[in-house]
Formats: structure tokens, C-alpha cells, sequence
């Protein structure tokens, strides 16, 4: 068996003086860039959390479907969804799959 290893982004970004992070759209792109770069030294998985009532991050499914479409073999997925802030009967059909 071999070893697995990835990450888990907490991805948060706030108007602080110094930050790297310069908007909610900054903090998505380089959450994107950060799991191909993982992928590149040998990463295998890429996780991130969701942030409710944030201006970023509020729902992972489109920044987990950019990392989709520029990753290749690292398992990407959320760390936990909070149920209290979702709408449980249409879940499952949010990410994507068939109704």
C-alpha cells in the first residue's frame, strides 16, 4: 500500500494590509493553481473548504470544476459541507449528477 498525501485549503480571503490574496477572484485562482502545482510534485488530493456567507468559496462545485479541468489524476473534493446551510433534497443533484 502505498502513501497518499494532499491538502487541505482553507482559502480565505479578507481586505487585510499585506495579503497576497487581492480579491475573492485572487483566492479562487490561486486556490486552482495550488492543486496543479500539487499535482505536479506528486499530490493526491486537493480538498478545500467551503465558507458560508463569504464572498468567495460560498460553494466549492465551480472552483472544484476548474481544479477538474486542469488537473489530471488528483482526487479533488470538499473537506465538509455544513448541511445546516444546504438544501439536503437537492444536494446531490448540485454537483453535477444526472436528475
Amino acid at each position: 500500500m502505498s502513501k497518499k498525501i494532499g491538502f487541505l485549503s482553507f482559502g480565505h480571503w479578507t481586505e487585510s494590509p499585506g495579503s497576497q490574496v487581492r480579491s475573492a477572484a485572487d483566492s479562487l485562482l490561486q486556490s486552482v493553481e495550488l492543486a496543479v502545482a500539487a499535482e505536479n510534485l506528486g499530490a493526491d488530493g486537493a480538498f478545500f473548504r467551503v465558507h458560508h456567507f463569504a464572498r468567495q468559496l460560498s460553494s466549492p462545485f465551480p472552483l472544484l470544476a476548474a481544479v477538474g479541468a486542469r488537473t489530471r489524476t488528483i482526487e479533488i473534493g470538499t473537506a465538509v459541507i455544513d448541511m445546516r446551510y444546504e438544501n439536503p433534497p437537492t444536494w446531490p443533484k448540485t454537483p453535477g449528477q444526472p436528475t
